[in-house]
């Protein structure tokens, strides 16, 4: 599950980055190539994702109170969007596209009776889901990663950006899964150094700026993430 960070790109200028504008779409082509059951539903207008809204609330006191507005949450090969996905930029689909594509490679990799067992029950469904915690960090890694490559290792490294994903695992919006604060700052900065270190490498091999991924390729350098 992803949280909407309300990214918009833009370049020198506020012009908009016009190469970046078909990014999710062809990350959605590649998901479909990959699992070609996948779907992208609309939460609000589902009777399921209204049920599990309901029960969040319960679970977690009132700490999850936007997951219909503006959380994104695979189960199966489907991708339930909230409202926000409408107003969301290019840039913010393709880097949200690029986290709920490593859930489900997790559970293609663990199948989906163990991957939902790591997901809900170590050690404790809320206040220490270590299991949760490993398969988040994973995908917040991609997070980081795919916002680095999109808009600039400064915007994956932005104050506001690492408040809201530290706090994905410390608060309440996802059952509190992992609350040791300084833990998950130490491998946010882990994530960073790592990006930062195969960026180098890159621009020493060819002296220029490292391309985005494949889906994103001719995006300009210039580009970066800034908060609507």
């Amino acid at each position: 599950m992803a949280y909407s960070l309300a990214l918009r790109v833009q370049g020198a200028g506020g012009v908009l980055a016009s190469a970046a504008v078909q990014a999710s779409e062809q990350i959605i082509e590649s998901i479909r190539t990959e699992f070609p059951a996948f779907r992208i539903v609309e939460k609000q207008g589902d009777r399921l994702s209204h049920t599990l809204d309901w029960l969040l609330k319960i679970l977690t006191l009132g700490g999850q109170r936007q997951y219909l507005t503006h959380y994104h949450t695979v189960l199966g090969f489907t991708l339930y969007v909230p409202s926000a996905w409408q107003a969301a930029s290019d840039v913010e689909r393709a880097i949200v596209l690029r986290h709920e594509r490593v859930h489900l490679r997790q559970r293609r990799r663990y199948g989906m009776a163990l991957f939902a067992f790591l997901y809900l029950v170590p050690l404790l469904p809320l206040g220490l889901a270590w299991g949760r915690a490993r398969l988040e960090w994973e995908a917040y890694s991609e997070t980081l990663r795919a916002t680095a490559e999109l808009c600039g290792l400064a915007a994956a490294g932005a104050p506001e950006l690492r408040s809201k994903i530290v706090g994905r695992f410390t608060g309440g919006a996802y059952g509190w899964m992992w609350p040791f604060e300084a833990q998950v700052q130490r491998w946010y900065d882990r994530v960073l150094g790592e990006i930062e270190a195969g960026s180098a490498g890159l621009v020493g091999q060819s002296g220029r700026r490292p391309a985005a991924a494949n889906e994103t390729v001719g995006l300009s350098d210039r580009a970066r993430c800034r908060k609507s």
